[in-house]
């Protein structure tokens, strides 16, 4: 951790403090109706960005495409909607609870990787060593064998991983909660600098750092600090990379690595962090909301790709939360047939979810409508 001696130590107190405040402050001005809706939608972009720093550019309408089984003929594109429907099945068993413990712990961080690469297609399942370029195969969940080189960084040796990973749990597994929010930056280049696994440590370190903060803020999967790394990718590499240097003089900490560069690190993710709750927040404020979905509506109704009255179920739903089924005909002063056509439009739209044909109605936000409903989200679809 940064010592209680660093120049930039208050200050990322003060960060870790308006970090708390700010989501809290945005979770408590949902309903949880939309608050569940939203968090899947989260999912699908934190997804996104998590892959884009990866090289891979799968769209969360692809993305969605793929959690419906739909999927592209093309078989690299194919891959790749595997590969996001993966990093979604993980985030969904972080995001319900599968973590009791800590994210730290080391048999947590082989689930976390286990869990992504069994789900992904053989193809994908190759790492190539960058100097003999020998194809290595990936063990879902086992730590590496063989010394590794990323860049710079020369990784500690095989046998070396198992004891670092359990000096990271012991330094991380069990703070406070302003010291836990800390550790979700410092504990994110600590992994990546162990090189665990022989190929997904980026992935797993930011899944690790999202279950950190899931746990320390209570953020309910509303907001994700993958889309500000992702858009700040050269920035966010540069600090990793920093942060791997020796310690400067006896003013730079008392460990090996350079307390500085870590400290940086820390406040850069944790600006991030409150970057994106504004940026949610904003994207959430109801009456602006409420008029991006209406204006939507209207004009799916004038081209007849929406039934009339669609609106005004929608906006019942945004003011309510839910509707019970039954309700949709006294709402529109309509017949319970005209309510069915309606509510049946806007299930196959995407607009609205239910769980069973029974259940009550809630409001969803599909991908596909997400420029229009919450631009700036992700880019447009090509």
């Amino acid at each position: 951790m940064v010592g209680d001696g660093s120049p930039l130590r208050g200050q990322l107190g003060d960060l870790a403090l308006t970090l708390a405040e700010r989501s809290a402050a945005f979770r408590s001005s949902l309903p949880a109706s939309i608050a569940s809706a939203l968090a899947d939608l989260v999912r699908s972009m934190n997804c996104y960005y998590s892959n884009l720093i990866e090289g891979h550019n799968t769209h969360p309408v692809d993305i969605e495409r793929a959690l419906a089984g739909d999927y592209s003929d093309n078989p690299q594109k194919r891959d790749l909607q595997l590969e996001a429907r993966a990093h979604i099945a993980v985030q969904k068993w972080i995001d319900e609870g599968g973590i009791a413990g800590s994210a730290t712990e080391p048999a947590v961080i082989c689930e976390i990787h286990k869990r992504f690469c069994e789900l992904l297609p053989a193809e994908l399942l190759f790492a190539e060593d960058p100097v003999t370029h020998e194809k290595i195969e990936i063990v879902p969940g086992e730590l590496r064998e063989r010394d590794v080189q990323v860049g710079r960084l020369v990784a500690v040796s095989p046998g070396a991983v198992p004891r670092f990973l359990d000096r990271m749990h012991q330094a991380y597994g069990r703070l406070g909660r302003t010291e836990a929010i800390l550790s979700a930056a410092c504990a994110h280049h600590r992994l990546l600098w162990v090189h665990p696994f022989i190929d997904g440590n980026g992935r797993v370190a930011r899944l690790m750092s999202y279950a950190i903060l899931l746990k320390a803020l209570d953020t309910r999967g509303l907001w994700s600090i993958a889309r500000g790394l992702a858009r700040k990718e050269a920035a966010y590499k540069g600090h990793l990379a920093a942060c791997d240097l020796k310690r400067r003089n006896d003013l730079d900490g008392r460990g090996t690595l350079s307390e500085e560069e870590l400290a940086k690190f820390t406040r850069f993710f944790l600006e991030c962090c409150i970057d994106q709750v504004e940026f949610m927040e904003g994207l959430m404020k109801p009456e602006r909301l409420r008029d991006r979905i209406m204006i939507w509506t209207e004009e799916q109704m004038r081209a007849d790709l929406l039934p009339p009255k669609s609106d005004v179920v929608l906006k019942a739903l945004l003011y309510q939360g839910s509707l019970e089924r039954g309700e949709v005909a006294e709402l529109l002063n309509a017949s319970d047939r005209t309510a069915r056509r309606i509510t049946s439009a806007l299930l196959e739209a995407g607009v609205i979810s239910s769980e069973t044909t029974r259940s009550p109605l809630f409001l969803a936000f599909p991908a596909k409508y997400a420029d229009r409903w919450m631009p700036g989200l992700f880019p447009p679809e090509d």
